[in-house]
């Protein structure tokens, strides 16, 4: 009985882990290329019927299915992908905040000292803007220009390395259309 009992249990075990598998090729919407999957038939068939939902509503809107031909509303949308890079002014239209860089010129610890290093620095900077950054109080950040990458940050860098020995190219957020 003992035997039976542990024969039962193993077999049910492996019944429960039983999985009725199988290999789907799909064509990826972007590139066409293949991609192989090996998932449950159920699995299988519910990914069908939203991928058809999808197409369904991505087609309904446009020109030929409402000359009424079939043959295109059965087909995927296509997705533009630009296959060059985008320009800094396009970027800039998407998202007027982008993660740059900012030249920070010193941490100081009190605001008074903040204020005297940002008149300091306008008198002899006055094309760069210049701000501070209270956000890790005691210590406050002066924080000058707003560029797109280091090598663009690195001409004025150098320019003020000559006031402020200290000076580096930090991350951080710039709105868009500031940067250089």
């Amino acid at each position: 009985m003992k035997n039976f009992i542990k024969i039962f249990s193993v077999l049910s075990l492996f019944g429960f882990y039983y999985i009725d598998a199988q290999q789907v090729v799909r064509k990826d919407t972007l590139s066409g290329t293949e991609l192989i999957m090996t998932m449950d038939a159920k699995v299988s068939s519910a990914l069908e019927s939203l991928e058809d939902k999808c197409s369904r509503v991505a087609g309904t809107g446009s020109s030929s299915v409402r000359n009424g031909d079939e043959d295109d509303s059965t087909r995927p949308a296509k997705i533009y992908v630009p296959s060059r890079e985008l320009t800094n002014a396009e970027i800039c239209r998407k998202n007027p905040r982008i993660l740059g860089y900012k030249i920070q010129i010193t941490t100081v610890k009190s605001n008074d000292e903040a204020n005297e290093v940002k008149a300091y620095f306008r008198k002899r900077f006055p094309n760069l803007k210049v701000e501070t950054d209270a956000s890790l109080r005691p210590n406050y950040k002066i924080l000058a220009g707003s560029y797109f990458t280091k090598q663009s940050a690195a001409s004025d860098l150098s320019k003020i390395r000559e006031y402020f020995k200290s000076a580096i190219a930090v991350q951080y957020r710039i709105f868009c259309a500031e940067a250089k």
